[in-house]
């Protein structure tokens, strides 16, 4: 039998799935993954683009990185088949919840609902002071004039609404994600290494709450030994073809 077979089967005999998905579902739409081959960081240091305190020190390098990098791709990007297939997953009354270390709003854009975004997203930038959101395309057009932006209401400190190395995963975010993790019957781990903590303790949580867990990733994980099914590809292909 298949490997998409064997998930076909699992996803056909569960009543309440979690996916947890990361970069690697996004690297399918275009958007470089962060430490894999040819990521992010092999380029730009994250202790400078990505640190909290270096942001708020002089966030001119995120604000560069953002305007020549990052919203380009963005703009680009467009959910992919995987995405599109948990969309409809979700539709279809069997998916409970997308819970994802990605900030792209992607899920959202295949028309996913319940999305526990651990990491905050790219798409919404505020007004530390104020309060205020910015749209992305009102910040890149502020970028072409000043750099940092400040809000146009108080001129404040503008960020985007993720988060940086140096902050916390928001709480109400992640015991969401671990309340999901241990009341479901099927968790689809997708396009993640599984090795940034707590969100790679999730299948874990699964797994002891009595779930079966399917791996979908290229490469080896550390949860690999552990899971009821892995898939060495990519999920743009193997999700429909399981559907």
């Amino acid at each position: 039998m298949s490997d998409e077979k064997k998930l076909g089967g699992l996803i056909a005999g569960s009543g309440r799935i979690v996916a947890f998905t990361g970069a690697g579902i996004s690297a399918e739409s275009g958007i470089p993954t962060y430490r894999g081959e040819g990521g992010v960081w092999h380029k730009y240091d994250p202790n400078v683009y990505a640190n909290i305190n270096c942001f708020l020190k002089d966030p001119t390098y995120y604000w560069n990185y953002y305007r020549e990098v990052r919203y380009p791709l963005l703009k680009k990007a467009r959910p992919n088949d995987a995405h599109l297939a948990l969309a409809r997953l979700e539709g279809e009354g069997k998916l409970s919840a997308v819970i994802t270390q990605n900030v792209d709003g992607l899920h959202q854009e295949a028309g996913s609902r319940r999305v526990i975004e651990l990491h905050g997203t790219t798409r919404r930038i505020y007004c530390m002071s104020c309060g205020v959101d910015y749209s992305m395309d009102g910040i890149f057009e502020m970028l072409k004039e000043k750099n940092p932006p400040t809000c146009t209401s108080c001129g404040g400190m503008l960020r985007p609404a993720v988060v940086f190395f140096g902050e916390q995963l928001p709480q109400g975010a992640l015991n969401e994600a671990v309340e999901e993790a241990r009341s479901c019957d099927l968790m689809l781990a997708i396009g993640s290494s599984l090795v940034v903590h707590p969100a790679a303790s999730l299948p874990v949580y699964a797994k002891e709450g009595g779930a079966r867990l399917a791996i979908i990733n290229k490469g080896e994980t550390p949860l690999d030994a552990i899971a009821d099914l892995k898939i060495d590809d990519a999920a743009g292909a193997v999700l429909p073809a399981a559907l």
